[in-house]
């Protein structure tokens, strides 16, 4: 079985078990006896299938690692926006010095999700330093409990930590680029952040993006459908139709398809959110199919459609 296959039959294998929670015994998952994806997705990337596609002048993005992963590269040293899955480092550092030989000088990550944090020590040993926003570096120290994957994530290694951080935005100069990182809200978590280069115009948005696929909504993390669609507006009005938009997850593309992408959540939201109103369960909610004009764009990977809706109903 494939990985995209593998991680999605382990996930549809959750979703059943979460339909038929009521949220207010949601976090009962926190003690139930489910099979997490998060460690079929470790033992995927460990053989992962890297890709590498040059964007406009010296950016590009490499994918294959967990969340898409952005590279500056310039004559004297790279930046990374966010690092991947640790395990896929014998295949993703060739990938990466194929962009370029020149040392990493900074990375930084959109968010806190292992699939984007996790090769931080590994990245930070070879020289680079960490940027990211305040809350990333809290829930990178403290550690995690996402219930609805059914697992806790541990503390990064100190290697691994962010050392410098921001509240709002910060702002840097790299290899002929400026570069902004500002903190748009929270929606899919607390922690993240959107990193534009202005030269080149392109936009890294991070987990506020899953391209062709439903997202993940980390109410663990403070996130919300409502709080998404905000982030999600932001990453919109930061961008023009000329923009080359990088998500955390799927191809990269535009402004326009990010549009799209806004449109599907507003409309899902609603939806979910009427039937919520109407005294409608979860199972009954999930029963009446909100999402099922965008299913088949949207729901055939990671979050199906019955784990989809279970998540905007819990934030409606």
């Amino acid at each position: 079985m494939n990985f995209k296959n593998r991680i999605t039959a382990s996930l549809r294998g959750i979703a059943p078990a979460l339909a038929v929670l009521s949220i207010a015994s949601a976090p009962q998952l926190a003690r139930a006896e489910l099979t997490t994806p998060v460690l079929t997705i470790n033992d995927d990337a460990a053989d992962p299938h890297i890709t590498v596609q040059a964007l406009r002048d010296n950016i590009s993005v490499v994918m294959g690692s967990g969340g898409n992963i952005t590279v500056l590269a310039g004559a004297k040293g790279r930046l990374l926006v966010d690092a991947g899955i640790a395990s896929s480092r014998p295949k993703l550092e060739p990938a990466l010095n194929g962009i370029s030989a020149a040392p990493i000088k900074y990375l930084i990550n959109t968010h806190y999700h292992w699939d984007h944090t996790d090769g931080n020590p590994w990245v930070h040993d070879l020289g680079a330093t960490i940027i990211a926003h305040e809350n990333t570096l809290k829930r990178v120290t403290s550690g995690t409990r996402v219930i609805e994957w059914g697992y806790t994530f541990k503390p990064l290694p100190a290697g691994g930590l962010p050392t410098v951080t921001f509240k709002t935005e910060k702002t840097m100069d790299f290899e002929g680029e400026s570069i902004s990182i500002r903190h748009v809200g929270t929606g899919h978590t607390d922690t993240d952040a959107i990193v534009y280069f202005k030269q080149a115009d392109v936009l890294a948005v991070g987990d506020i993006w899953w391209n062709g696929h439903y997202p993940f909504i980390d109410y663990d993390a403070g996130g919300g459908i409502n709080g998404l669609i905000k982030e999600v507006d932001a990453c919109i009005g930061a961008s023009t139709d000329r923009t080359i938009i990088v998500p955390g997850h799927g191809e990269v593309s535009n402004r326009a398809k990010l549009v799209r992408f806004r449109d599907m959540l507003v409309a899902i939201r609603d939806n979910v959110a009427r039937l919520k109103k109407q005294g409608k369960t979860v199972a009954e909610a999930v029963a009446a199919r909100p999402t099922a004009a965008f299913d088949a764009e949207y729901g055939t990977f990671l979050i199906d459609p019955a784990f989809f809706t279970l998540l905007v109903y819990t934030g409606v």
